[in-house]
């Protein structure tokens, strides 16, 4: 594999994200997995990946619950229905990374899931937290003065296998809070990404990663921008329809993109600026040495617009880096 192919590995399994928090049903009582396994899983490798020894992941059927190679910091998050920046807390959280087995108790439903997140982070890390309302910078897509500069994606979107899958790949499917997403990796580190509002394909050519976005609409596109830029992105282009994008990312471009969105760390490599209890990680992802992600949007005819909002933290005032045993 090249070089590149670690940090495109990285991007592109970034989409998958445990379940999002939906409100309990009111009074309900305290609710908790029957059973958990946790255990720590390994740094994210790509051959790993593509020799079915990965561990990679979000899927509930039935009563079981499968998650693998997560952060804690991302768990946290979706106990707590907040995206990863919210959560303040140790700069090892990005880094410490799990697999998690649980059953849902008889007669609950997935969408009591972060509930018994949350317990199971209470119990098993032995977490205790608080919320703090805090300003934070986030992103506004809108259309630049002139109109956008779009072009429709086809009326009909062509099937996965005609848009060309990665040789060799290995497929990969999470549920997310919008719906399944479906990945595939080949061993030169292309790939293929289909879910929600989106379809894609990235893959390396002269020395930069290439990403075609043959069907999105400006809300997946937005948080696209997001997990790339490691800030909030939130669409107000008011644009309806599903168009074709391209974005195309140097071997520098991608590591301060890596580092901005703590990915080196995620990676096994270094932690790189991971955010510290309440910095806003809007300021790593305009880093000088990374790309402009303004820059990427004003081709389209498109701009961001900065604003600033408050914001629920969960901020943790204690917790365990190895869990109490299975």
């Amino acid at each position: 594999m090249t070089r590149l192919a670690p940090l495109l590995f990285a991007f592109a399994v970034a989409a998958s994200s445990a379940p999002g928090q939906t409100a309990p049903p009111a009074n309900a009582p305290p609710i908790a997995f029957e059973v958990a396994s946790i255990k720590p899983s390994p740094p994210m490798d790509p051959a790993r990946f593509l020799s079915n020894q990965a561990h990679v992941g979000v899927h509930i059927d039935g009563a079981r619950v499968d998650i693998g190679s997560t952060p804690l910091r991302d768990l946290i998050a979706a106990a707590y229905g907040v995206k990863p920046f919210q959560v303040s807390g140790p700069s090892w959280l990005s880094g410490a990374m799990f697999d998690i087995e649980a059953k849902l108790p008889d007669g609950a439903t997935r969408d009591r899931v972060p509930e018994m997140l949350q317990a199971l982070l209470a119990d098993r890390f032995k977490m205790t937290m608080h919320r703090e309302n805090k300003e934070h910078s986030e992103f506004n897509l809108v259309v630049a003065k002139g109109g956008p500069k779009l072009k429709e994606a086809d009326p009909e979107p062509e099937p996965a296998a005609a848009a060309g899958e990665p040789a060799n790949s290995r497929e990969l499917t999470s549920d997310t809070p919008e719906g399944r997403v479906r990945l595939r990796i080949g061993r030169d580190g292309s790939f293929t990404r289909s879910g929600p509002g989106v379809e894609m394909r990235g893959f390396m050519a002269n020395g930069m990663l290439h990403i075609e976005a043959t069907r999105t609409t400006m809300k997946a596109f937005a948080e696209v921008l997001s997990q790339i830029a490691g800030a909030t992105v939130v669409d107000q282009t008011e644009l309806k329809g599903s168009y074709q994008l391209t974005l195309d990312f140097s071997m520098e471009e991608m590591i301060a993109l890596a580092r901005a969105n703590g990915m080196m760390a995620a990676m096994g490599g270094g932690r790189g600026p991971v955010p510290a209890p309440g910095q806003d990680p809007a300021s790593a992802a305009s880093d000088p040495s990374g790309p402009s992600i303004a820059a990427i949007v004003q081709r389209y005819g498109l701009k961001l617009v900065s604003q600033k909002t408050a914001v629920d933290y969960i901020v943790i005032d204690h917790i365990e880096k190895t869990p109490t045993e299975n």
